[in-house]
């Protein structure tokens, strides 16, 4: 299969193919997201995520695919730099800050910051009327956050601090999308950059998460931490994978912009399974970051 995907990537079953992968991505980032809310420390949930995301993919990383060459175990070893220094942000932004102002705040800053490192680095160019559906889908992102924070009462210092983690988590998420795609399009056999990727980038929350348990315990539960973990991973494979897969067969750019439609579907998870309110501007601006997603697709 994976020869298969290699071979109509660039064509027009590949374009199609990447779109649907980008947005099961984008609702499985949703659901990814969600999990880490509320019950449990940032911090442990990760590293529970991570820990079985390590047990999943050492056995299909170890005996079932090739061993990556010394030049994709430096690629890997790069993805684990990057992708760490992603996490760190995160938590740390929902260390300080509701999730529900963060997370807008990650997704909104990435595809803008993606399309511009693509442009860059991959020689990928998006037309006039694309780039309106970027500002569509970043500015409606970016305006959810900003409604989120009108409500917040929280310490202000904090809250600013947060929101800067979360500005960096943005610029991250630019930087983790443009270097995977690279590392990705390096490997002859996609799947086995996957399997490997998810083995080694999880090997470094684990630690960071038990010695925080060591001192804090886990309020919540450790058998919810580690059932909600065990899920988490699960999603990750699809939601991460998928993304990765997408920018393979495709443009980094649409896929990114695609993915971060993710903001609809985490608030639409809010409204109908977790209870939260939702109101005319919201859904307002819903309507305009999946408006900015269509221009982007239709617009090239």
């Amino acid at each position: 299969m994976g020869e298969w995907l290699v071979s109509i990537a660039g064509t027009p079953e590949g374009a199609r193919l990447a779109t649907a992968l980008a947005l099961v991505s984008a609702l499985a980032h949703a659901i990814f997201g969600a999990l880490q809310k509320g019950r449990h420390d940032p911090w442990l949930m990760r590293g529970s995520i991570d820990f079985w995301l390590v047990c999943f993919s050492a056995p299909v990383a170890l005996f079932l695919v090739p061993w990556p060459t010394g030049t994709g175990l430096l690629i890997l070893l790069g993805a684990l730099v990057v992708h760490f220094g992603y996490k760190l942000t995160v938590a740390l932004a929902y260390d300080r800050a509701a999730y529900t102002v963060v997370y807008p705040v990650i997704r909104g800053t990435g595809p803008l910051v993606t399309v511009l490192a693509a442009s860059v680095f991959f020689s990928e160019h998006f037309t006039a009327v694309q780039w309106l559906g970027v500002g569509c889908l970043s500015g409606g992102i970016l305006l959810l956050a900003a409604r989120n924070l009108s409500e917040e009462k929280v310490d202000g210092r904090a809250l600013r601090i947060g929101l800067a983690w979360a500005a960096l988590g943005g610029v991250l998420v630019a930087l983790y999308t443009t270097y995977d795609a690279f590392g990705i399009r390096q490997a002859a056999n996609p799947f086995t950059f996957l399997a490997w990727f998810f083995f080694i980038t999880a090997l470094d929350f684990p630690v960071i998460a038990y010695l925080r348990y060591r001192r804090t315990g886990a309020p919540g539960g450790v058998g919810s931490l580690l059932r909600r973990g065990a899920a988490g991973a699960l999603i990750a494979w699809v939601s991460f994978g998928g993304v990765m897969m997408a920018t393979r067969l495709d443009k980094i750019g649409e896929a990114a912009v695609l993915r971060e439609t993710s903001t609809v579907f985490a608030a639409l998870i809010g409204w109908f399974i977790l209870g939260e309110k939702v109101g005319p501007r919201r859904l307002g601006l819903m309507c305009l970051i999946a408006l900015g997603a269509v221009i982007v697709e239709l617009g090239g």
